[in-house]
């Protein structure tokens, strides 16, 4: 009983706080449904204005159906899947395991840009790692699919992923406050909206490099080939990870930018078998022929 009153709880919790966001009755800092959609025609208006790829159309192809997955995997999926992990976090504090259990460090007592940077920091590494797994192992790259099937990049493409992939991911997210001693910074939003704005730029339609800081920063140039069909032999799994970062990578040896024209090929060698419906597309990698 007490675990359908918590699933209840944060279900009717999280869909509120939605609300709220969209009637602008929470501070703005917080505000991610209205900050999205900002961030969103942003960088639309900059795909509009500078064009990388000349002759690709303003509403690019599947531009519709990644806008809602925006929403979708942002809002809608957090709102169903929220009372799920309350219940998870109840149970692991009936079996005596806090966030303070898999403690590494506690970046509480930092200054607050230390603590800032430490936390993008581990938080994009343990995204990059997950994002490397989910190439290199078929039952992950399943699901993963659906992000790459895109054939057109744009902004809104950055969000079109499978609803597993939040669930291999937010656990991770969890584990990173852990590893943090249970802290996450006062000031947490800023990364959100920082990780927003560099992922909608890596898909986007325009050419951005950053000079020297391409080997720090992830960049649209080097994630357009992240989503190449054709891939090199020695990385058939997958090259360019990065999310917010393009430091792992080179770090790691999975850099790969051969030229910078925007017009290769995207996708995978079966891309075809995927579905175009999104509903049909929610259900894609359960199947054993998937």
């Amino acid at each position: 009983m007490k675990y359908f009153e918590h699933f209840f709880g944060a279900v009717k919790g999280t869909l509120n706080w939605t609300w709220d966001s969209i009637i602008f009755n929470v501070p703005w800092y917080s505000n991610y449904f209205w900050g999205l959609i900002i961030i969103s025609l942003i960088v639309w208006v900059l795909e509009i204005t500078f064009p990388w790829r000349k002759n690709q159309s303003i509403f690019r192809k599947d531009f519709w159906l990644d806008g809602f997955y925006m929403f979708f995997n942002f809002f809608v999926f957090t709102i169903v899947i929220s009372g799920i992990y309350k219940c998870l976090e109840v149970l692991l504090l009936d079996l005596g395991i806090t966030t303070q259990s898999l403690a590494v460090i506690n970046i509480a007592t930092f200054p607050m840009w230390i603590q800032l940077l430490v936390f993008f920091l581990i938080q994009d590494f343990v995204q990059w790692f997950t994002h490397v797994l989910l190439h290199r192992y078929n039952i992950l790259w399943k699901f993963h699919k659906v992000h790459h099937s895109v054939k057109e990049m744009g902004f809104a493409a950055h969000l079109r992923y499978h609803w597993m992939e939040n669930i291999f991911y937010k656990p991770l997210k969890v584990l990173v406050v852990m590893l943090l001693g249970g802290f996450e910074p006062e000031q947490a939003f800023i990364v959100h909206f920082i990780a927003i704005t560099i992922g909608h730029l890596n898909h986007a339609n325009v050419k951005l490099t950053y000079g020297y800081l391409k080997y720090i920063f992830n960049n649209p140039v080097m994630h357009l080939y992240h989503h190449a069909f054709t891939l090199p032999n020695v990385r058939k799994n997958g090259v360019n990870f990065g999310i917010s970062l393009s430091i792992w990578d080179y770090l790691f040896k999975t850099n790969y930018i051969p030229e910078k024209s925007g017009t290769i090929k995207l996708g995978y060698e079966d891309d075809k078998n995927m579905p175009k419906n999104f509903f049909k597309q929610l259900l894609y990698g359960f199947k054993k022929n998937d």
